[in-house]
């Protein structure tokens, strides 16, 4: 019988040549990754273990990007202990200025290579799958063991296959097929198994694509979500100075705890809506529903093309009066690119602000916290009950072009609409 991508990266890690869905396993670890929030627990928690070192400062990355510009006293505080604890320990620290957002800095930076085995701090730290990395989250207390010792103790995953066919219509990316796919399986669907991405469809994929749907994996549910490093993964990590990595993929017999198959040539975009992930529904369907913030980048849709695609919208017009809306890219060489391209002149002509880099409003956290009663279209990835602010508040996930053309219009709309 053959084996999964997932199975034959782990497999990788604890040197077996023969692993099996529920087996339990301790795994090499390629990166231990923490933001300050998740990082300051963690650092607790090593601090407990009695003479403890870091097993390869190379292998520690520590990014402030939930919290951080700081937004008060307590964060500062606490952005303070974990760079205090990497320059004791020597491991790498992105601060204010010189980081971005995790997920889209650490690939950015050649830290993620297809193959690595990726423990971190982070639910989303399962957008690795992108480049064909098993990336998967962890908590503080693992974190903590996976710094001291380079391993993570895990079971194998059952694996789900999913089947995209056809070609993607105009306004369609990533983000709408992963919602679409959170919709047909539940937020559980895919609970702690490894979610594969195949079929012609993601073989003509953009990279960025493909990010945003791995990185809501979780959003099912699942350890990780997976695509094959293709010849586009390959020149991706080449352009970012990786030239090695394990290029593996599923055997054509490998089992699978089930597959769908999922035709998008009819698809238009969706909107997933409070107060869950699975609560998907076209964007046609909802053109009364008024807005008072829109909210673009962040992890989930903050590369360059994202912003481009909400720049193709934004271009010689304004955002309504009744929105704010507020442009993240991912990190500072999303933003200088964007900068360079002309994207940030268009967002500011449209009236839209643009931030420094930071996960912010995605938590609640800052940089565009909502109030009672205030609607939010977001191209992030979680629309909890006030989980961008006050529990009476409402955010409605979508991909850059519906932000963009729903913050114009002040209410959510297609771009076909515009």
């Amino acid at each position: 019988m053959g084996h999964t991508l997932a199975e034959k990266i782990l497999a990788a890690k604890c040197d077996q040549s023969d692993l099996s869905p529920g087996q339990f396993i301790n795994a090499r670890v390629d990166l231990v990754l923490a933001s300050e929030l998740s990082g300051v627990l963690a650092i607790e928690e090593f601090e407990k273990i009695k003479n403890a070192r870091v097993f390869d400062p190379k292998k520690i990355v520590f990014v402030m990007d939930h919290f951080t510009p700081a937004k008060d006293i307590k964060s500062a505080e606490i952005v303070k202990k974990c760079r205090e604890f990497a320059q004791k320990h020597g491991i790498r620290f992105y601060d204010v200025g010189r980081a971005g957002i995790q997920h889209i800095l650490l690939p950015e930076q050649g830290l993620i290579a297809p193959g690595d085995l990726i423990a971190g701090a982070d639910s989303h730290t399962c957008t690795h799958g992108f480049v064909g990395a098993f990336g998967t989250g962890i908590g503080s207390t693992d974190a903590a063991v996976a710094m001291a010792i380079g391993e993570m103790w895990m079971k194998v995953p059952e694996s789900v296959k999913f089947i995209y066919h056809g070609k993607l219509p105009k306004w369609v990316g990533g983000k709408d097929l992963i919602l679409h796919t959170i919709a047909r399986i539940g937020v559980e669907g895919a609970r702690y198994q490894a979610m594969e991405f195949t079929g012609e469809t993601i073989e003509n994929m953009g990279m960025s694509d493909r990010f945003s749907m791995a990185n809501m994996a979780i959003e099912a549910g699942a350890k990780a979500g997976l695509f094959e490093a293709d010849e586009k993964a390959r020149q991706y990590v080449r352009a970012r100075g990786r030239d090695d990595g394990l290029y593996l993929r599923s055997d054509a017999d490998a089992e699978y705890a089930d597959i769908h198959e999922i035709d998008v040539s009819h698809f238009e975009p969706f909107v997933a809506v409070p107060f869950i992930p699975e609560n998907v529904k076209p964007v046609s369907v909802l053109n009364h529903m008024e807005i008072n913030q829109a909210v673009i980048g962040m992890c989930t849709n903050g590369n360059l093309e994202d912003l481009r695609a909400a720049a193709e919208i934004l271009k010689g017009r304004k955002i309504h009066p009744r929105v704010r809306a507020v442009i993240i890219p991912g990190s500072q060489k999303v933003y200088l690119d964007a900068l360079r391209e002309g994207l940030i002149e268009i967002f500011i002509e449209a009236n839209c602000s643009v931030s420094t880099p930071t996960c912010g409003p995605c938590l609640g956290g800052h940089m565009g916290v909502l109030a009672a009663g205030e609607r939010c279209v977001s191209t992030s990835n979680r629309n909890f009950r006030g989980r961008m602010g006050h529990i009476a508040s409402e955010v409605y996930l979508a991909n850059p072009y519906v932000a963009a053309a729903s913050a114009v219009a002040g209410r959510i709309i297609s771009p076909a609409d515009l």
